[in-house]
C-alpha cells in the first residue's frame, strides 16, 4: 500500500509561487510515476503534470506549460510541483496521485492511479 501526503498549499497573490510536496510511505510511489491532479470548485479533477520514476519524462497541461515544474527526489520519497506566476484560474484543491502502470497514453487520466493523497488547497487571489 501506498500512502500520500501533499503539503505546501496556502495563499497566495496573483504572479506568486507556491512549492507543493508529495511524501509517500508505505511502499513509497511503488516504482511509478507520480502525478498532480487539481480541482476547482464545481469543476472536475484535471491533470496538471506527471514525472516519470527516473524523473527523466515529464509533461504538463497546456495550461500550466512555462509556469509549472514537477520533480522528484526518490531518496526522500517526495515529488514537488514548483508553481510560478500563479493566476486566480490556478485556484483548487491539488491532489499527487501514483501509480505503476503509468505510460504516455494515459498518464493524463485520473482513472489510471490507485493512489491518491487528500489534497492541498491553493488559493490565488487577484
Amino acid at each position: 500500500q501506498v500512502q500520500l501526503v501533499e503539503s505546501g498549499g496556502g495563499l497566495v497573490q496573483a504572479g506568486g509561487s507556491l512549492r507543493l510536496s508529495c511524501a509517500a510511505s508505505g511502499r513509497t510511489f511503488g516504482g511509478g510515476s507520480v502525478g498532480w491532479f487539481r480541482q476547482a470548485p464545481g469543476k472536475e479533477r484535471e491533470f496538471v503534470a506527471v514525472i516519470s520514476w527516473s524523473g527523466g519524462i515529464t509533461n504538463y497541461a497546456d495550461s500550466v506549460k512555462g509556469r509549472f515544474a514537477i520533480s522528484r527526489d526518490n531518496a526522500k520519497n517526495t515529488v514537488y510541483l514548483q508553481m510560478n506566476s500563479l493566476k486566480p484560474d490556478d485556484t483548487a484543491v491539488y491532489f499527487c496521485a501514483a501509480d505503476n502502470s503509468i505510460n504516455l497514453f494515459n498518464y493524463f487520466n485520473r482513472n489510471a492511479y490507485a493512489y491518491w493523497g487528500q489534497g492541498t488547497l491553493v488559493t490565488v487571489s487577484s
